[in-house]
């Protein structure tokens, strides 16, 4: 606050998200209904991670459903209309493949001790969002390989499958289908650029050569929008060479449309997700310079009954810009809210208690001086508040940490040229 009791930024949301490890998205936490805002649906909680459908995985069901419908129509015109519903029942079947997936990165990340918030299933697959980064290059290895791994045991088993069944049948093309999509997303996935599988296999290859994962993950970065330039030219080219299977001696019309279609999504989609991961391993390596010693505000402690006049002029006599409530023995008991301060005209000061503007110290709002970077992010968003009071290990009163402080020193960060 300022010498008038005025903060310097009066906001009151809460504090940043620490950047999380993994593939990842702004996570949302559940609100333990069906949906969960920006969430999906939830789906349940396998190992107790919970598990959405964005509403994005619908349209594709649907596009999956007629592409599929139409190549049925072609190898069992029997089926009739009946054709829709088996191609529905593939789109579920896959997607259940991608979970599996998912559950792959999950339940390695979870051997490690990494938390996961949440799985995804959304446009163009899946996303465990795991919230912290593999200490080692070996567990982020491990980690990105499982993956892939357990889609290409996948495409094994569906092979398998076909060995038992009648080619030309209703379970013969299914299992074909399920067979040849689960190793295109094993490929796929390994193609070694972020954000892909493959791509998280290579940083951490180049992070065990040369010690630091920052290097690993611009390269994998990089090859990554290598691999999204790519796959914009060379898809739609490909559709044309017979490497496919469908040789298009022309390049025109619908078909060439779709393809170049499928393939500017894909390519934004890689190149996006390289950039967040490049943006978001650069805030990481700035993230110890938010220490809560550095961003305290020095405060003065005052009796609940002080009239609020007399504790902005001790406060400013002091160079503090934070009160802080204490009982009889100098116990912290409160913290005056600086937003309340504001909402005080001046003439009415000198008759408004501090404790009227205070709010008690709860569980989780007392923080460690020496809590810093993502430790300290994570603390703060665990107890959501405006104001903490921090403490020496001694228990000492050090000051009074601001969420709008917090924000502005996070912002700087996220702004500070490479």
């Amino acid at each position: 606050m300022d010498e008038s009791g005025k903060p310097q930024d009066p906001q009151e949301s809460g504090p940043p998200q620490p950047p999380k490890g993994g593939k990842e998205r702004r996570a949302p936490a559940p609100d333990g209904g069906k949906r969960s805002p920006g969430g999906g649906i939830l789906m349940g909680r396998p190992f107790g991670v919970p598990v959405y459908v964005a509403p994005s995985w619908f349209l594709v069901a649907a596009l999956i459903t007629w592409v599929f419908g139409g190549q049925l129509e072609r190898v069992l015109p029997e089926l009739g209309s009946a054709r829709y519903l088996v191609s529905l029942f593939f789109a579920v079947a896959f997607y259940a493949s991608v979970l599996i997936h998912e559950l792959a990165h999950t339940v390695a990340a979870l051997r490690f001790k990494l938390p996961v918030r949440r799985i995804q299933l959304q446009f163009f697959g899946g996303v465990s969002e795991i919230e912290k980064e593999s200490e080692t290059p070996g567990r982020e290895f491990v980690l990105a390989f499982v993956g892939p791994l357990l889609s290409l045991v996948l495409a094994g088993v569906f092979y398998a499958g076909m060995q038992l069944v009648e080619p030309g049948t209703v379970p013969g093309v299914l299992l074909a289908g399920l067979m040849i999509s689960n190793l295109i997303v094993a490929v796929f996935n390994f193609l070694p650029g972020l954000p892909l599988d493959g791509g998280r296999m290579l940083r951490a290859v180049v992070w065990k050569l040369t010690g630091n994962p920052m290097s690993g993950t611009v390269a994998a970065a990089w090859v990554g929008r290598a691999l999204a330039v790519t796959v914009l030219i060379g898809l739609p080219l490909l559709t044309h060479t017979g490497a496919l299977g469908n040789t298009r001696p022309e390049i025109g019309g619908a078909d060439s449309l779709t393809d170049a279609l499928l393939a500017a999504i894909l390519a934004a989609i890689i190149w996006t997700g390289a950039g967040n991961s490049l943006r978001v391993a650069r805030l990481r390596e700035r993230l110890p310079d938010l220490q809560a010693r550095n961003l305290t505000r020095r405060a003065v402690p005052v009796e609940t009954e002080t009239p609020l006049s007399e504790a902005l002029r001790r406060a400013n006599d002091a160079g503090a810009r934070a009160l802080v409530v204490v009982d009889g023995q100098g116990e912290p008991t409160a913290l005056v809210r600086e937003a309340a301060i504001v909402g005080v005209p001046e003439h009415r000061r000198p008759w408004v208690a501090v404790g009227t503007l205070a709010q008690d110290l709860r569980d989780g709002m007392r923080v460690s001086a020496e809590l810093a970077g993502e430790d300290l992010l994570e603390y703060l968003r665990a107890t959501p508040a405006t104001e903490y009071l921090v403490v020496e290990d001694t228990g000492e009163i050090y000051g009074v940490l601001s969420t709008a402080d917090v924000e502005r020193a996070f912002v700087s960060a996220m702004a500070r040229p490479s």
